[in-house]
């Protein structure tokens, strides 16, 4: 029964490891989409200007 224990542990432990990776890769993305916006927004006031 013990290994029965121990492997929901590490089936639960990989999950949430797998779930914040993708909260980590998500956050970086939304970093990046908000610097894009910016050079935009930046080049487009500058090609105005």
């Amino acid at each position: 029964m013990i290994f029965l224990f121990a492997a929901y542990f590490v089936l639960w432990a990989l999950i949430f490891g797998y779930v914040y990776s993708i909260a980590l890769r998500q956050k970086r993305l939304e970093r990046e989409i908000d610097a894009l916006r910016t050079s935009i927004e930046a080049r487009k006031a500058q090609d105005k200007g």
